[in-house]
């Protein structure tokens, strides 16, 4: 099905890239300490600032790291041990900002959902006017591939004054986001989803409210860090460059791929996402697996087998016998559900390879 050596990748990232990504990797990596690498990396921070619609003054600092260096370097920046934070804990990256709140000593309230489900009003009904001051979310839970509420979230927020974060990291070009609409204050993503980079680059978008909050945290002593001080990176990148050694190459490929996304427009590339994830979600309906999601995402469909057959038996399967990657989960759903992404360098054909697998492993009777 796949020539030797290659393979397919359906996995929510690291993803497929195209071409003019994969050559900008096999280059020489230039000095970037000079006028044209800076200029290079304003056209980044605006064009990602496009694709978000941020609000006038808004800011983005680039870190090398993966999503959740940004986690970390947000939390630790925006709020402080006189914060009381409410974070949404759906699976394991909502799990993290929980965790992450601990290390940094900052008071949170987790909601606990189960698997595959939405937000409802009810589950915030009882954080009204209860003094919180932040809300942490990752918009849509990769884990369980569930894409919560933005407009619940954002009105609650609204309407609570909180100061909302948000990760959107691998719902960043696959899903419609509106920072400007969801009044976040902060708003995570990372280079290996749907802009269809290599891993290792994650940015912060920080709108003029979220500039000042880090600014006056810092003033005050609370920014306890050299890597993760974002104002200092904000400082930086006035000039266009970072405080440490970025991933130049990484930076020089995000900068490619923007400017072709943008010339054919971000709605497009969520569009062409959506019609990949809905061609795959229409046709799999024929086999015995289930989607456990209550509000999907196009980035990735989440599914578990009807009978019980083990998920990662099947992404060990696909893996093994016909170079298919999806991505599988740890921990207690390790055999409960794997997910098909369609994010990266994919297209209509590309479902037809998997749904093609699936076909043989339902004939010898694996699924």
């Amino acid at each position: 099905m796949m020539k030797k050596n290659k393979f397919l990748n359906f996995a929510v990232g690291p993803v497929m890239m195209p071409e003019e990504v994969l050559d900008i990797g096999s280059e020489q990596i230039p000095y970037f300490r000079t006028e044209e690498f800076s200029a290079l990396m304003k056209n980044n921070e605006e064009l990602v600032l496009k694709a978000l619609n941020a609000p006038e003054h808004s800011r983005v600092a680039f870190i090398t790291g993966s999503g959740t260096a940004s986690m970390e370097a947000a939390v630790m920046n925006i709020f402080t041990p006189s914060d009381k934070v409410i974070v949404v804990n759906g699976g394991s990256f909502g799990h993290r900002f929980s965790q992450l709140c601990d290390i940094h000593n900052i008071s949170h309230t987790d909601i606990n959902l189960k698997m595959g489900a939405q937000i409802t009003k009810n589950d915030l009904s009882v954080f009204e006017g209860q003094n919180y001051t932040g809300f942490l979310v990752n918009i849509h839970e990769t884990s369980t591939g569930v894409l919560y509420d933005k407009a619940l979230i954002s009105d609650f927020c609204k309407r609570n004054k909180l100061k909302l974060i948000v990760d959107i990291v691998s719902s960043f070009l696959a899903d419609t986001f509106d920072m400007s609409e969801m009044g976040a204050c902060a708003v995570i993503a990372g280079s290996q989803k749907a802009i269809a980079l290599p891993p290792g680059l994650s940015f912060v978008a920080l709108n003029e409210n979220g500039i000042k909050t880090l600014k006056c945290n810092k003033a005050l002593g609370f920014v306890k860090s050299l890597y993760f001080d974002l104002e200092n990176a904000l400082s930086n990148g006035e000039r266009g460059q970072t405080p440490f050694t970025p991933a130049v190459s990484v930076l020089i490929q995000m900068n490619k791929r923007l400017n072709f996304l943008n010339a054919e427009g971000f709605d497009k590339i969520i569009e062409r996402t959506r019609n990949i994830a809905e061609d795959f979600r229409r046709r799999i309906r024929t086999f015995p697996f289930k989607i456990t999601s209550q509000s999907l995402s196009n980035a990735v469909t989440p599914l578990s087998h009807e009978n019980g057959v083990s998920a990662h038996s099947i992404f060990e399967e696909l893996k093994d016998k016909y170079n298919i990657f999806i991505c599988p989960n740890g921990g207690e759903y390790k055999d409960v559900l794997f997910r098909v992404g369609h994010i990266g360098a994919l297209t209509l054909k590309d479902n037809d390879i998997l749904l093609e697998a699936f076909t043989d492993l339902k004939n010898k009777g694996f699924i």
